[in-house]
């Protein structure tokens, strides 16, 4: 079955190094969409995910920065990206490797699609 964002997480997941993208709902983490590898647990990385966006959203605001437009967690073992726009959260799981700048880059093309969906402006 194919939803308005099914190309745009495949593009994203042919970029090496990259194990999972996923839409969520910024509010709850609940998973829209995914393209997920096996061996990775989608539902959990959504929630933690949307739940660190949205704190850095809100965080963002509070200290007059602006509007977040990208985030990164980075840990030995991986990178957790994760672009906004709405109420809607684009999240990629990647290995430690993974060139985060293209990565970057086609998260934040995505976002644009994102925002037709979203609901509130960014």
């Amino acid at each position: 079955m194919s939803t308005p964002f099914t190309s745009m997480l495949q593009a994203i997941s042919r970029q090496r190094g990259v194990t999972a993208a996923l839409v969520v709902l910024e509010q709850d983490g609940i998973v829209v969409d995914s393209n997920v590898q096996i061996g990775q647990s989608g539902d959990r990385v959504a929630a933690l995910a949307a739940s660190l966006y949205r704190k850095a959203r809100l965080s963002s605001q509070a200290a007059g920065l602006g509007a977040v437009s990208f985030m990164q967690l980075e840990a030995p073992h991986g990178r957790l990206c994760a672009a906004g726009a709405g109420d809607l959260v684009l999240v990629v799981v990647a290995a430690s490797v993974v060139n985060v700048g293209m990565v970057r880059v086609a998260m934040l093309r995505a976002v644009s699609e994102l925002a037709a969906y979203g609901g509130r402006p960014t």
